[in-house]
């Protein structure tokens, strides 16, 4: 049953990688170019989605880019080569940008969007070939292996995504908290500035009223 699972995996993977083509990079470039490509950045959890529609439903947890008036978000694959529909219920970071009227967000499949379970893009295919060119079959042990491999990294590329959003989150609070500061301060200086300028121009009207 596993297998059955895993070759249905790959074969629509396989479909994706050959209608959609994303430039590879790593998975720190993947995020940096999330950060300016997505209208929102969350840690959530998927607690639905639709199979016939091509809907999901997404629970934020933890927002790093953007604004939703609501705890719940919801999305669709619009059919696009590159869209990206996540059929996987758990704990997922998703980068998503908005339809027209921003109700909706849809996601990419070169983005670096992915649940724990299931890291960014698609797992490379683990199949090699004899001299004729057909398929060499894995056994179960060996795609087992793979598995837990690619589970792995992907639970790694997960907690090294959430360590740099965090701290792109805090670093972000850390300026919006000093750019505060600062304008707080020009008031002041300003403030002072006015004051001292009243202070001569009411000592000047004290003298000539004496003169």
């Amino acid at each position: 049953m596993k297998i059955r699972f895993f070759l249905l995996l790959v074969l629509f993977g396989i479909n994706n990688c050959l209608a959609c083509k994303c430039v590879e990079y790593s998975i720190k470039e993947k995020v940096n170019i999330g950060f300016k490509k997505a209208d929102i950045i969350f840690y959530g959890e998927l607690i639905k989605y639709d199979t016939l529609k091509m809907t999901y439903s997404f629970k934020i947890y933890e927002i790093f880019k953007g604004k939703v008036a609501s705890k719940i978000i919801n999305g669709n694959a619009e059919g696009s080569s590159c869209d990206l529909f996540p059929n996987e219920k758990g704990l997922w970071i998703v980068y998503g940008n908005f339809n027209s009227d921003k109700t909706l967000i849809g996601l990419s499949a070169c983005s670096p969007t992915q649940s724990q379970n299931f890291g960014p893009g698609f797992p490379p295919i683990p199949f090699k070939f004899d001299s004729k060119g057909k398929i060499i079959s894995k056994n179960e042990i060996e795609m087992s292996l793979f598995n837990l491999e690619n589970q792995n990294k992907s639970l790694q590329s997960f907690i090294y995504q959430l360590e740099k959003l965090r701290q792109y989150k805090q670093n972000q609070n850390t300026i919006s908290e000093n750019s505060q500061s600062s304008f707080y301060q020009k008031i002041v200086i300003v403030s002072v500035i006015v004051n001292a300028i009243l202070f001569l121009s009411l000592i000047m009207v004290i003298n000539r009223k004496r003169v």
